[in-house]
Formats: C-alpha cells, structure tokens, sequence
C-alpha cells in the first residue's frame, strides 16, 4: 500500500453563537439565550481568532439560541430553508440524502460535539441533506446573515470561517477517494482513526469510545454492506488492532491501523 495518497478527513471545529433560529420542529425546544462571550464552545468556534475586547463586543451583538434536539429527530431536512449554521454544543448528529428509489437514505457524514453543521446550505439557500439526532443533542443556531457582517468588521473570524470551508472541501474529498480505491479494511481503519482523532480534539479519548451510530449507518457512510462491517470489524479485532465490545471500542494499536492504509 506505499505511495497510496494519505486519506485526510479532518476534524471540523465548531462554532458557536446563538439568535433567533428558524422555526424549530416539534420536540425542539430553545433553551436560552447568551452571548459569544459566555458560551463555554467559543475556543472550539473561534480558537485562531484572538477576539480583541472591541471584538468580543462586537461579537455578543450576535445573539444565538440553544436548541434541543431529541433522538431520531431532524435538526433540519432537505429543501428547508437555510438561514443558519449549527454548533453542536452536545450530542451525534448524522447527515443523509435521500437515494433516488426512495426507499433509504445514503448516509453522507456525522457530526459530533465541538463542531458545525449546515454549510451545505449556503450556495443553494436551501438544505442539501437531512441532519438527523443520533442521540439527545443540544445546538446553539448561528444566524448566518448576522454571521456575514460580523466577519467583515472581524478579518480574524472571517479567516477562521474559511478554514473552516476549507476542512469541508478537504472532507468530501477524502470521502470520494475512500470509497474510489480503498478495501473494506482501509476503509474501517480509515473512520476508527478519524474519529479517534476528532474525539481527542474535543477532549475527549482518542482510544476509547462508544460509536453512537449503527453498523448499519456506518456502512451506508463507508459504502459497505452491514455484513460486511460486522466481518471486518471482527478481522481488525482478532488482529489485536482493536477490541470491540457492542458499540464501545477500543483503539488497541494505532500504528497497526495506520500501517494498514499506507500512512
């Protein structure tokens, strides 16, 4: 596998302020209102920026709500009107299209705490995918009109924006070439070793973690068949390069996974 492009998917940082959000689904419920200042995600949203006081008061103009999100409910669905970007301040979200026969969605990534949701939005002023709870959530709604004139009168949160755009581009083109070259396997290996690394970067466990999505799930994203998910994770685990254990798991050997997809 030497010479096989490095497959990046890197973690995207989160956001965080708080506004009126659009019009919340049933089981939605705002739970209050702050400012950027108060909020305990600002490093993760703005973590380059370096706010001067002049900014931060600039930025707490940029009121935001909190939102609770139930399991199994949609955060947003396709063709929903855009009008802001999500932190997730708790929780797993997962995003999905609809395939064309109708009959399930193809699962197209998961969001974790720490980090943002709903750029697709922004070319179209519509939802491109469905964002859906894979667990209780908590998200704070980022007007995004507000969001556009605060980054001009701060260059720094603008350039922290555009990074972030960046690591999206960066994402879908680490998808595309996982599911192009890459043997059930590597791509395994490749989803451990991304979410370790987002899990360690939100301060969490880079070895041990509960997946919060299903096997299934994680087939539609890896274009894997259920079955097939099952088997490799068995084969990586009588490898001693993981250990499972329902859906907690355990990163037993690193270097192992990394060596299996050529970095």
């Amino acid at each position: 596998m030497a010479g096989r492009t490095p497959v990046r998917i890197p973690p995207p940082h989160s956001r965080a302020p708080e506004n009126p959000a659009p019009a919340c689904a049933p089981g939605k419920v705002a739970l209050l209102r702050s400012a950027c200042s108060t909020c305990n995600l600002r490093e993760l949203c703005l973590p380059c920026c370096n706010l001067t006081r002049a900014e931060l008061e600039l930025a707490n103009r940029l009121a935001f709500n909190r939102t609770h999100i139930r399991r199994g409910e949609s955060l947003f669905r396709t063709d929903d009107r855009f009008t802001s970007l999500y932190a997730v301040r708790k929780g797993f979200f997962k995003s999905a299209v609809l395939l064309r026969d109708g009959r399930r969605d193809q699962v197209t990534g998961f969001s974790m705490a720490g980090e943002v949701l709903g750029m697709d939005g922004i070319d179209t002023a519509r939802h491109t995918c469905n964002a859906i709870a894979l667990e209780d959530s908590d998200v704070c709604a980022i007007p995004f009109a507000g969001l556009q004139k605060l980054a001009r009168d701060i260059p720094s949160l603008q350039r922290q924006f555009q990074r972030m755009m960046s690591r999206e581009i960066v994402r879908e083109q680490g998808v595309l070439l996982l599911l192009s070259q890459m043997t059930a396997d590597e791509r395994l290996a490749v989803f451990l070793l991304n979410l370790s690394q987002r899990f360690a970067a939100h301060g969490g466990s880079p070895s041990k973690f509960n997946l919060r999505m299903t096997r299934e799930e994680i087939g539609s994203y890896l274009g894997l068949s259920l079955e097939t998910v099952s088997r490799t994770l068995s084969k990586l685990r009588e490898e001693e390069l993981i250990g499972v254990q329902q859906k907690f798991i355990r990163i037993l050997d690193h270097a192992g996974l990394k060596r299996l997809i050529g970095r």
